[in-house]
């Protein structure tokens, strides 16, 4: 039989009656999430193109998930759906949603750069705004996490773009936490490592691998539930106090020294 103390500790996690918004959880670290934060109680929405579980053999969905189908990049679209599911409340929202085009930077086009920029930063600072009249009035207080990157802090050859765009969602993060922070609206966000997906498999070959796992100190990979720990944690009543920081979930890569 569990303490009452232990009860009440883990119930600090529990995400039960709050409702929220994943987006890019069609499959990868965006399924993880949106099945973690259910799991914990959660009502959660998971936008995607799909509009569905495209991870093959993933299994049914848990309780709480709702499948939306909607592009990030269509913000006419993504403001009907913001509208419709906050007017019976909002309390987190996970920008999750991104992609990346692996060439060199001088072989970018302008149009290229651009539509990275908009997915990956429009997106998020557009879903941040529509959601904020309906997380600023949460129960408890509204959370926001923006999914940013290694490539906010390192640089990566030949998703120079990409990097980019991931500079600039810690740069939202912190913009935001701060304007945020007296207006009941908590925002941070998380950098994952190298985790299995199918954006890491389109710029990983065997060379970058033996790369990346060398100057990892935990010499592996992340599991998806790993970084969709960290997200249940900056959503839940235990992070009360935490706006404005960016979080590490990589096998301890951004410490590594020489």
């Amino acid at each position: 039989m569990m303490r009452p103390e232990t009860i009440e500790a883990l119930s600090r996690f529990s995400l039960e009656g709050s409702r929220g918004i994943v987006t890019g959880g069609s499959s990868g670290l965006g399924l993880a999430i949106s099945r973690l934060l259910a799991r914990a109680g959660a009502e959660v929405f998971v936008f995607s193109r799909s509009g569905c579980v495209k991870t093959e053999g993933a299994g049914p969905d848990p309780v709480g998930i709702h499948h939306v189908t909607v592009d990030v990049a269509d913000a006419k679209a993504v403001a009907t759906e913001v509208a419709e599911i906050g007017a019976s409340g909002l309390d987190f929202l996970v920008n999750n949603a991104g992609i990346t085009v692996k060439k060199p930077a001088t072989d970018f086009s302008a149009e290229e750069f651009r539509h990275i920029q908009q997915v990956n930063v429009d997106s998020v600072f557009s879903l941040c705004q529509l959601a904020f009249p309906y997380l600023s009035e949460a129960k408890s207080v509204g959370r926001i996490v923006n999914i940013s990157s290694m490539a906010a802090h390192l640089g990566f050859s030949d998703v120079v773009p990409y990097c980019a765009s991931k500079s600039a969602v810690v740069g939202l993060t912190r913009g935001l936490a701060v304007e945020w922070a007296g207006r009941n609206v908590h925002v941070n966000a998380v950098a994952p490592g190298w985790f299995p997906s199918e954006m890491n498999r389109q710029v990983m070959d065997t060379e970058r691998q033996k790369k990346i796992l060398g100057r990892m100190p935990v010499h592996r990979f992340g599991a998806p539930e790993e970084l969709a720990n960290m997200i249940l944690f900056l959503v839940s009543p235990a992070a009360s106090y935490i706006t404005g920081a960016d979080f590490a979930v990589d096998g301890g890569a951004l410490a590594f020294g020489y």
